[in-house]
């Protein structure tokens, strides 16, 4: 599924992705390949993103932080996520 992560400032990340865990309002939740639509909002903690290759770009690429080769997580304030058609977009404060 793709992924885009977007914050005022800047496209932070855009790729194809196997799994995203957010941090939701009533718990943290995960969304994987062809989850079924959802909207939700997003309070402060952690964004984890596993795939199985990751490129970013250098203005943002210290905003994340490496667990191992598969999975990165950034942190965030805030924000909504919707889900739909296989593609996820995070909106982050």
């Amino acid at each position: 599924m793709l992924l885009e992560i977007v914050s005022p400032e800047a496209k932070l990340f855009s790729a194809e992705v196997t799994s995203v865990t957010l941090p939701g309002v009533d718990g943290s939740f995960q969304i994987l390949n062809n989850h079924a639509p959802v909207v939700s909002i997003l309070e402060k903690g952690i964004v984890k993103i596993t795939a199985s290759n990751f490129v970013f770009a250098k203005e943002v690429a210290d905003k994340f932080t490496k667990l191992n080769a598969q999975n990165y997580t950034i942190a965030i304030n805030s924000g909504t996520i919707e889900m739909k058609d296989n593609k996820v977009i995070v909106l982050v404060d």
